[in-house]
């Protein structure tokens, strides 16, 4: 049994400084950057699709920035891209395994944004109108 003064977790002590970086930071950097989540998004929602399909679900993103994403995503190994050499040549994207594996934590935050954003609405709103 611990007792009062000994840790009973693998963090430092307070004001200590630590040794590890937070290690959701990579995972922050790899799915939630600009684009990531719409992208992952819509090729879970709606299946494997062209270049052409993804861009117009997705809304306002310049073909450019998709291009750039998708390559990033296809490098970290959430999409995978499939080259089919007809004429004219036809390439698809969809959903890895390894990216369906964040649907639960898409699901999470989906539910909490349903369930808190009307709270952080509400605090914002208060907070505009007493911060000079």
């Amino acid at each position: 049994m611990a007792t009062r003064n000994e840790p009973t977790t693998d963090r430092p002590p307070a004001g200590h400084g630590s040794a590890q970086p937070c290690p959701i930071t990579p995972v922050l950097d790899i799915v939630f950057s600009r684009w990531t989540t719409p992208i992952l998004w819509t090729l879970h929602h709606f299946g494997r699709q062209r270049f052409v399909q993804l861009n117009r679900n997705i809304g306002p993103i310049t073909a450019k920035v998709l291009t750039q994403r998708l390559r990033q995503l296809e490098r970290d190994g959430l999409v995978t891209r499939t080259y089919h050499p007809e004429v004219p040549p036809r390439v698809e994207y969809e959903i890895s395994e390894l990216g369906l594996s964040l649907a639960p934590l898409f699901a999470a935050l989906t539910d909490w944004s349903h369930h808190h954003l009307p709270a952080v609405e509400r605090a914002r709103t208060a907070f505009d109108t007493t911060t000079p």
